[in-house]
């Protein structure tokens, strides 16, 4: 999400893309999270909840990196429409799946307390990475800052730990959960 104003600023200002094209070009991948977070119980009935968040968790951090060399016109529609598709679709196989994973590992007891944690720490995260990200857009230029986000993005399946192999709260552990 930090990296979504800058976007806007190449794609509106930079490469001349006007509002509606702005609009057809990130509303259209949106069905792409539609179908990823209908698929997503189906994969994990089929593949189990570790290996779909292995695979989706890498796969969401692909397509990142192609924001960064998107070209004017038609083609750079093309870009932003399939690189947004790929990605809006992995997130929506991905978070549905590590929602139900993390909550189905939290004591019932603390599980509003866990939402709410959720919920302000990601607040807190895209609010300070959006303006770091700016500052950096600020200091190198859209395309630079885009290209530091795709990178970094690269490195967060690293971040993924093996789900399954970790043992969960008592109640999980006791078949009372």
């Amino acid at each position: 999400m930090a990296s979504e104003p800058l976007l806007a600023m190449l794609l509106l200002r930079d490469l001349g893309f006007s509002p509606l094209q702005y609009g057809l070009v990130f509303a259209a991948p949106c069905v792409g999270g539609l179908v990823g977070s209908r698929l997503a119980p189906r994969l994990v009935a089929r593949f189990g909840d570790g290996r779909v968040l292995r695979t989706a968790g890498v796969l969401r951090s692909c397509w990142s990196p192609g924001l960064a060399v998107v070209p004017s016109g038609a083609a750079g529609m093309a870009v932003v429409r399939g690189v947004q598709l790929g990605l809006v679709a992995c997130c929506g196989v991905f978070d549905p799946v590590l929602a139900t994973h993390r909550l189905r590992h939290t004591d019932p007891a603390r599980l509003s307390r866990t939402l709410a944690a959720w919920s302000v720490s990601a607040g807190l995260s895209v609010a300070a990475l959006t303006a770091l990200w700016g500052l950096l857009a600020a200091v190198t230029g859209p395309r630079t800052a885009l290209a530091a986000a795709g990178a970094l993005l690269l490195a967060t399946p690293l971040l993924l730990r093996r789900a399954g192999t970790q043992a969960g709260p008592e109640h999980v552990r006791s078949g009372r959960g």
